[in-house]
């Protein structure tokens, strides 16, 4: 709830603030809309709740529809929109399902970028729902409660989304466990054919596992891929058939350490791609000799792992943390209690040569040694004797 809250209040921000870019420079430019101009603007069915108008958002000048916190519990309003509209924030509502065409049956608004349909409690999507988006670049539906049941959602629900390079599904699907969205998300991007996607955000949805290791492959120009703040413990998905991945976001997951196949694969991931960064922070990393491989992978990895200062070890499962990069302890007892390879190599050999060594002089000078200690275990022999005698005469006198 906190989050979306934060996520209210930063939309507005952004939308009331005139950024210091050369779009949107104070002295080269001047709206004369006022908030009640800007309201009746939208028209009678956006009941005066809506604000259409042209403003500076994200440093350039668009023709913005910002319905945030209007309570619709309809889509009726969007098939009514602006001609001229650009951008389209549409949240803070009560809408459950989308229906077919919420944008109406004629394409009227060849300009729309940016669609914004987060925090709406949509729980269903109709397959035909989305038309007339063909020149939309981002599509947001955080916060919302998406159902994981396919005949809920039509697995091409973003067919007609061709010029979209963001996908923001942030916390966007339902709650309850177990939950599997990767299959749901395999069949979206399968049939929806997001050839052009280049972000996509998929943090806070409590993603385990994905059971289909190709879940992603169907997106072929992604560059960021945000997975954090779920709860995976291991890549297991495929990340060679992501050759413009540049950034995968890893970080708030539950990796206790990182496996060396792992490592294998990003470091093999990163032989084609020479710019890739991850950011693995946040993650309850086990203080064990175990992850010294990754430790030792971080100095020697052409990949850049953003944010090492914020790596941290928990200490014998306890909260108590550590740095990664100042546990040094068990590397030093590892590197004292085995020597490296080639000196183990070479103390072994000089053993076996002294052994032999010994056992040839021995062998040599057997006859000395024989009359030098045979004396002396003869004598040692009759002394164990006399000390019988003895014992036994001192018993019978007692008796």
């Amino acid at each position: 709830m906190k989050m979306k809250i934060l996520w209210s209040l930063m939309s507005l921000i952004t939308l009331c603030r005139m950024e210091d870019f050369p779009d949107c420079n104070h002295d080269n430019w001047h709206s004369l809309e006022t908030t009640e101009s800007a309201r009746l603007e939208c028209g009678p069915e956006f009941k005066n709740l809506c604000y259409c108008s042209r403003i500076c958002y994200e440093g350039k000048h668009q023709y913005v529809v910002n319905c945030t916190d209007t309570k619709f519990t309809s889509t009726l309003p969007l098939e009514n929109l602006p001609n001229k509209t650009q951008v389209l924030i549409f949240t803070g509502n009560i809408l459950q399902k989308l229906p077919w065409n919420i944008f109406g049956t004629l394409d009227r608004i060849p300009s729309l970028r940016v669609i914004d349909m987060s925090n709406n409690k949509i729980r269903e999507i109709s397959g035909k729902a989305y038309h007339h988006v063909k020149n939309v670049q981002r599509l947001s539906l955080d916060f919302n409660e998406l159902s994981l049941d396919t005949q809920s959602n039509h697995p091409r629900v973003f067919s007609n989304f061709i010029s979209l390079l963001e996908l923001h599904l942030t916390d966007a699907f339902e709650d309850g466990q177990p939950r599997d969205i990767a299959e749901t998300l395999h069949e979206i991007f399968f049939n929806s054919h997001l050839d052009q996607l280049i972000k996509l955000h998929l943090e806070q949805n409590e993603i385990s596992d994905f059971k289909d290791s190709n879940v992603f492959c169907n997106l072929p120009n992604l560059l960021d891929l945000h997975l954090g703040d779920n709860d995976l413990n291991a890549l297991n998905f495929n990340l060679s058939c992501l050759h413009k991945l540049r950034f995968l976001d890893l970080q708030h997951n539950n990796f206790t350490k990182i496996l060396e196949q792992d490592l294998k694969t990003l470091d093999t991931f990163a032989k084609h791609n020479q710019s890739v960064t991850i950011d693995l922070s946040n993650n309850p990393f086990d203080c064990s000799c175990e992850l010294n491989p990754f430790i030792k992978w971080m100095k020697k990895t052409k990949i850049f792992v953003r944010n090492k200062n914020l790596l941290k070890c928990n200490d014998n499962g306890h909260n108590n943390k550590k740095d990664l990069q100042e546990k040094k302890n068990c590397v030093s007892r590892v590197s004292m209690l085995s020597p490296p390879s080639g000196s183990t190599i070479a103390i072994t050999m000089l053993s076996l040569i002294l052994v032999g060594l010994i056992c040839t002089l021995v062998y040599l000078q057997r006859e000395d040694l024989n009359k030098k200690i045979i004396p002396v275990i003869d004598s040692v022999n009759k002394r164990v004797r006399y000390t019988s005698i003895l014992t036994v005469d001192a018993r019978e006198n007692d008796v």
